[in-house]
């Protein structure tokens, strides 16, 4: 059972977004879900049956203003990040937004604008900074292990060749659609994290799959004073490479397989439990050079700890666990890529 903070927090949309990645994390966090927005029928009635102490509205106005919520999680389609996100800032709510911030570089601006004009405290929910494998990276990256890093190799690559009907599959700019802003504002935001903002991108964007409109299928060659990074995602990959490869002067680490975290929630299991982000021996990652190698027990992962960072940024003890200026400048990462994608150039960021 979680240590209660005393904090409670409201969620805007109860899609794959909130059910899945905000609502177990924020109660296993010690936050009280004491309210969620939805209209669909559905997730009302779903709402209702996971959290059944929880308001369930049909509007997000109903929630923002009101004194009895800390928090307000953005959580709803991404062509309403900025409006909602503002609308909450200035109505005296610290807030997290779920990833990408906003579909433009000019909307995330207004959006930390607006936090700064409050003081209220801002947060993007960039999960994947607390995945196992990505963690375990981190913590090499850090300890010197593998000496100065030359080329980060991240992959993010699934087999679902048929085109669903979501939203993110419009090629409306303000619903920002495509694997670019989805998955890629992930392995971005991974990148900037360890490396700092690139100086200049290099992008392929495909729509591979049959009526596909927005890209499916994505490479992008990042590149600062001394780290050469390159990224794939691909909706369309019957086979997937290593989720990383790093090389450095010291040493190479290579890892496959996804942290287990977004896998068990799908097949229902809920944080806490012990074996909480634990991967399996089979699954570690190996250090090494040429013929010498040896496995890397991976650290654990637990997206949980985004909202424990996050309630201590509320109470000022802590910096929030992810600084908007990284997800600002991820922004400008994805926009550079589009424009590179455009013109099969190099563009600086």
């Amino acid at each position: 059972m979680s240590e209660q903070l005393g904090l409670r927090a409201a969620i805007l949309g109860y899609g794959f977004a909130g059910r899945i990645f905000h609502a177990p994390f924020l109660s296993a966090a010690g936050f009280e879900v004491a309210a969620i927005s939805t209209s669909d029928p559905q997730r009302v009635q779903q709402a209702g049956a996971d959290y059944p102490e929880a308001e369930v509205v049909a509007h997000p106005a109903q929630l923002i203003g009101r004194e009895d919520i800390d928090l307000i999680v953005v959580a709803t389609p991404n062509a309403t990040h900025a409006p909602l996100s503002i609308a909450a800032l200035e109505a005296g709510h610290d807030v997290v937004v779920d990833k990408p911030f906003a579909p433009s570089v000019a909307e995330a601006q207004q959006i930390i604008d607006t936090a700064a004009a409050t003081g209220a405290v801002l947060s993007v929910f960039q999960s994947r900074r607390f995945d196992s494998d990505f963690r375990t990276v981190r913590k090499l990256v850090d300890s010197g292990e593998l000496g100065q890093v030359r080329r980060f190799e991240s992959r993010y690559e699934r087999w679902r060749p048929d085109l669903t009907g979501n939203w993110r599959e419009s090629a409306d700019p303000q619903q920002a659609g495509g694997l670019l802003y989805d998955l890629g504002a992930h392995l971005i935001d991974q990148f900037i994290s360890l490396f700092g903002t690139p100086r200049r991108v290099y992008a392929e964007l495909d729509a591979r799959r049959s009526g596909a409109v927005v890209d499916d299928d994505v490479f992008l060659a990042l590149q600062t004073d001394a780290v050469r990074g390159h990224l794939w995602l691909s909706s369309v990959a019957p086979h997937a490479g290593p989720r990383f490869r790093v090389l450095g002067h010291r040493a190479a680490f290579v890892k496959f397989g996804m942290d287990p975290q977004e896998e068990a929630l799908l097949a229902g299991a809920r944080p806490p439990a012990a074996d909480w982000g634990i991967e399996p021996a089979a699954t570690y990652g190996q250090l090494g050079t040429a013929d010498q190698w040896r496995p890397v027990v991976s650290e654990a992962g637990d997206y949980a700890d985004f909202y424990r960072e996050f309630a201590a940024a509320m109470r000022g003890d802590a910096e929030v666990p992810v600084n908007p200026a990284d997800s600002l400048a991820g922004l400008r990462v994805i926009e550079a890529a589009q424009r590179s994608a455009s013109s099969g150039t190099i563009q600086p960021i």
